[in-house]
């Protein structure tokens, strides 16, 4: 995320703590958040590319493998 990016998001979250903002700023606030929290989910998701889970049994497979669904587990067999 650029540095801009992120330098008016804090401005105009300080301003709206202060003042509040126009419904033009508000616009402009909701789709830099969009795309400040689209960011972070793509690296996240990224991150969890590269973490593997050693189950009980020895056996070593990617994160997003292991817990595709919340009922399964890495070692359910």
């Amino acid at each position: 995320m650029e540095n801009k990016m992120l330098e008016r998001i804090n401005e105009l979250a300080a301003k709206k703590r202060e003042q509040g903002l126009t419904d033009e700023e508000q616009t402009e606030q909701k789709k830099l958040y969009a795309a400040y929290l689209k960011d972070i989910r793509s690296q996240f998701s990224s991150t969890l590319d590269n973490v593997s889970v050693k189950g009980k049994s020895g056996k070593v497979v990617p994160f997003k493998e292991a817990y595709k669904k919340k009922s399964d587990t890495p070692d359910t067999k």
